[in-house]
């Protein structure tokens, strides 16, 4: 039943207090009030502290962009990636978000610091695949392409090595100082993750840039792209998100894959 409520406000600039509430619900209402910020003052930004996890982060990147905005966002977690050079995990993967708005749909990265995400590395673990290239580290703190020993060791390997290490500690900074809430290292000293400290950012387009110059950048990022020679004689080249789109075109025809484990998992919580 908790909501969350805003606790400092200065010009285009917000910062709430989640309350331990739902993240998604949270989520959602501060990417929400960060566009009605921008639609004012043509950049909004919110800042949420003492939250939980957000699932699917590229949503509120969508809604921003559904609304002519480009929508940022990130969120810290608990500790799950050594720093590059270090044996332990004390770094999280903090996944961030930047979409821009497009037709027939936005484009969108949604990432986390981390080569695969945990969500990825378990659905690959119940098929019984390997990751494509080595993710993270077993307990030997050996390079590994099993998500099973990357899952039971809690080494994921940073997204660009030391790069993508950088990034994470970075972006735990930006989420935890702008919203007064907690940094990996104190969700990290909990049991559970929670209370995790997030920013939402919108800009809005009408008021921020040229409509013909912006259409024409687009079209001349994606042609690049799109016109890139594959790798693979067969091959395609995607623009970020496009893939996206096309997985949720096929989902709205056939309906939305269930992983069938997972839904044994729920109809067995009926029966109790």
């Amino acid at each position: 039943d908790e909501e969350p409520a805003r606790i400092r406000s200065v010009n285009g600039f917000e910062s709430w207090d989640g309350n331990l509430g739902p993240g998604n619900l949270n989520a959602w209402q501060c990417m929400g009030r960060a566009i009605r910020l921008a639609k004012e003052y043509g950049m909004g930004v919110v800042a949420l502290r003492n939250t939980n996890h957000w699932m699917r982060a590229g949503t509120y990147g969508l809604q921003a962009a559904r609304k002519n905005c480009i929508g940022i966002c990130a969120t810290n977690t608990t500790p799950n990636v050594p720093p590059w050079g270090g044996r332990d995990a004390t770094v999280g993967n903090n996944p961030m978000v930047i979409a821009v708005p497009h037709d027939p749909y936005p484009i969108l990265l949604d990432m986390a610091m981390s080569q695969f995400s945990y969500g990825k590395m378990e659905v690959l673990e119940r098929l019984g695949k390997k990751l494509p290239v080595a993710g993270g580290f077993d307990r030997e703190l050996r390079p590994t392409d099993e998500p099973g020993a990357i899952l039971e060791s809690g080494l994921a390997m940073p997204t660009g090595y030391w790069k993508g290490s950088a990034l994470a500690m970075m972006i735990d900074l930006l989420v935890a100082i702008l919203s007064g809430g907690s940094t990996t290292r104190e969700i990290g000293e909990q049991d559970e993750e929670y209370a995790v400290s997030q920013v939402f950012m919108a800009l809005d387009l009408e008021q921020l840039s040229d409509d013909e110059h912006r259409d024409g950048a687009i079209r001349a990022v994606i042609d690049s792209l799109i016109e890139t020679r594959p790798v693979e004689p067969e091959g395609l080249v995607f623009y970020t998100g496009q893939q996206t789109w096309m997985r949720r075109e096929e989902n709205r025809s056939k309906g939305v894959p269930v992983d069938p484990q997972t839904w044994e998992e729920i109809l067995a919580l009926d029966q109790d």
